[in-house]
């Protein structure tokens, strides 16, 4: 049986490929183009028809037929007062309107989300600058020197720690499950793991020392066997957390810590230069 040798640089091109394509969504994380909290003041949500407000509990709105405010999902109008909640730390589409001049699939939607305890929406719109505007992640050379074996070591029970957020204020709670260290030049630093949203992955945030990327990074790590030894990890897929891309969003900050005292000069780069 001949086994063919995968490319990596091709192979890294083609994932790049997808994750842009992922980011080119019409309401993914290139649409967002607004934050708001929630008060117990009915106000507008600009861009958006409707009075929006929070109990504290849940969010509370209040349309007329006249407003064209439908569900994201069923498509049904939402009329009269209604409302919607969504865990810590989660976030949910609660609301589409069609703007004037636009069909359906050019529609904004609004997102509840809750983080630190409040409430807030964030507006997704097509025709977002950034999304608009885009034409790929700006990135790095692949460099197969950045792809490491490293040590790991994986904690008894997780561990929970509160982290700061893009959003002056905000924090997030996040469990980490393990530790690594990486290497370069002699010099040696670990990082502090979380848990990965994909199954059987665990995931890495973190800064560094290089000057063209954005404050930190996310490096998401395939885990099939936890006793099978060393860590392979591929820091040339570092990528950017969607806060990178917006103004409107809302990562955790890396723990403390996981700063490398290195650049490492390989996987996405800042895409709006200082902006972010």
């Amino acid at each position: 049986m001949t086994t063919l040798a995968i490319d990596p640089t091709a192979d890294l091109l083609r994932w790049r490929s997808d994750r842009e394509e992922t980011l080119r969504q019409p309401h993914g994380w290139l649409s967002l183009v607004g934050l708001y909290a929630l008060t117990a003041t009915p106000r507008p949500v600009p861009g958006v028809p409707g009075r929006w407000s929070t109990d504290g509990a849940d969010a509370l709105v209040e349309t007329d037929a006249a407003d064209g405010v439908t569900d994201p999902q069923s498509r049904e109008a939402l009329v009269g007062v209604w409302r919607r909640t969504v865990r810590e730390g989660r976030s949910t589409l609660v609301a589409a309107y069609v703007p004037a001049g636009r069909d359906d699939e050019d529609r904004l939607v609004v997102e509840l989300l809750r983080r630190t305890g409040r409430l807030y929406l964030r507006v997704r719109d097509p025709r977002a600058a950034a999304r608009t505007g885009f034409d790929g992640v700006p990135t790095h050379p692949y460099d197969p020197s950045w792809v490491l074996d490293v040590p790991v070591r994986w904690y008894d029970e997780p561990v929970e720690v509160t982290v700061g957020a893009a959003q002056h204020g905000l924090v997030h709670h996040v469990r980490l499950v393990g530790e690594i260290d990486v290497e370069r030049d002699g010099v040696r630093h670990t990082l502090r793991l979380s848990g990965g949203h994909v199954p059987r992955s665990v995931a890495v945030l973190f800064s560094d020392e290089a000057e063209d990327l954005a404050p930190w990074r996310m490096l998401t790590i395939d885990v099939a066997d936890r006793s099978a030894g060393p860590l392979r990890i591929d820091l040339n897929r570092t990528l950017n957390l969607p806060y990178a891309f917006s103004d409107s969003g809302t990562c955790p900050a890396p723990v403390e810590g996981n700063h490398l005292p290195f650049a490492v000069s390989v996987g996405e780069r800042d895409p709006r230069g200082s902006a972010s």
